[in-house]
This record gives C-alpha cells, sequence and structure tokens, in this order.
C-alpha cells in the first residue's frame, strides 16, 4: 500500500512541500535566535556600566578590616586598588599598602610618559588609578573597536580596568614581536605608543 502510495506525484510533491516549509521556518527562526541573542548582548552592553571609584576611601589602610585588592603580580612593587604604591615587603596582611611608610606613594605616575605609557606595571596601574584619569578611560572605552569592548566587559570596576589597560597587548607591540616603545610598554593612554621607524 505504501509503496503505491508514494509513486503518485501528488504525494511526492506533498512530501517536498513540506519538507521546504520545514526548512524555511528552520531558517526564520535561526536567523531570529541570532538577532535576539546579538540585540541582548548590546542590551547587555549598554545596562553594565563600569563602576567607577573615583572618590576611593583614603583612610586608615593599616586596620585588617579594610581588605585591598592589588597588583599581586610584582617583584619588588605592589599597587593596591585604593591607588597606593609601595615596596612587596611593606604590602599589609589585608593586601593594602602600609601608609605610613614614607616610600608609599599615592596615584604615583614616576615611571610614565605624557601619552600614559610607563615602564613598570605597578607605576601604570597607580597612575591610571587618578579620578581624574576617569574621562580619559571613559573616552577610550567609547571609541574601542566592538573585539575590545568585549575584552573589557570583564572588568567591573575602575582598578580592574586599570590592571587590564596597563597590561602589554596587542597595541603595545609592532610587526607582532617588538614593542612600539621598548622602555615604556605598559599603558593604560587613549592611544597606543608611536610607531618605531622601520
Amino acid at each position: 500500500l505504501w509503496r503505491r502510495l508514494l509513486r503518485k506525484r501528488w504525494v511526492l510533491g506533498v512530501v517536498l512541500g513540506l519538507s521546504l516549509v520545514y526548512f524555511i521556518t528552520s531558517t526564520f527562526k535561526q536567523e531570529e535566535r541570532m538577532v535576539r541573542d546579538r540585540t541582548l548582548l548590546q542590551v547587555q552592553e549598554h545596562e553594565q556600566p563600569i563602576m567607577w571609584k573615583v572618590k576611593f576611601s583614603s583612610g586608615n589602610s593599616s586596620q585588617l578590616s579594610n581588605q585591598c585588592r592589588n597588583s599581586v603580580q610584582g617583584k619588588l612593587l605592589i599597587t593596591d586598588e585604593l591607588g597606593y604604591i609601595c615596596e612587596r615587603k611593606d604590602l599589609l596582611v589585608n593586601g593594602c599598602c602600609n601608609v605610613h611608610v614614607p616610600s608609599t606613594k599615592l596615584y604615583s605616575c614616576d615611571s610614565c610618559l605624557p601619552n600614559g605609557c610607563c615602564s613598570i606595571y605597578e607605576f601604570c596601574v597607580s597612575c591610571c588609578l587618578q579620578p581624574s584619569k576617569q574621562h580619559l578611560l571613559e573616552r577610550f572605552l567609547n571609541r574601542a573597536a566592538i573585539a575590545f569592548q568585549n575584552l573589557f566587559m570583564a572588568v567591573e570596576d575602575h582598578f580592574e580596568l586599570c590592571l587590564a589597560k596597563c597590561r602589554t597587548s596587542s597595541q603595545s607591540v609592532q610587526h607582532e614581536n617588538t614593542y612600539r616603545d621598548p622602555i615604556a610598554k605598559y599603558c593604560y593612554g587613549e592611544y597606543p605608543p608611536e610607531l618605531l621607524p622601520v
């Protein structure tokens, strides 16, 4: 019975027509899903602005109740989230720099050039944390390419942004194997260092 039924042209036409309808609806649903996901991503990007910590509490950082995140990696120097830079030996148990040590500095740009590039990572982070740098960083984020914005979407505040921005990246190199500026390679500035002449 099925063989005879499948030999009829109108049955084959119905099967072909249903297959075509299924294919078209699946394609539209997939396109609709992609548009919805893209829209959701754009909405999330606009709904999650960076939480700027412009007013830092510069109270007595030696109290153990005040916990600090810090730049962790420095062998000799550390920068805490309040913008203090200190020697590793002067780091308190709570992760904050000891502000009572004369060598501890706030928002220090000692190894930094006017273009926002520094020769020492910890100075880059400390300098970047200055509240006055907020406008510059916001401009950078507004102008960044989509791929770059996605990279910085994971940061939640000023400190995390400065940690990420000061790390060496493709912006700091030319020809994929040479630093644009081999001395000042940690940059928080809006633009990468100038290309060296070839």
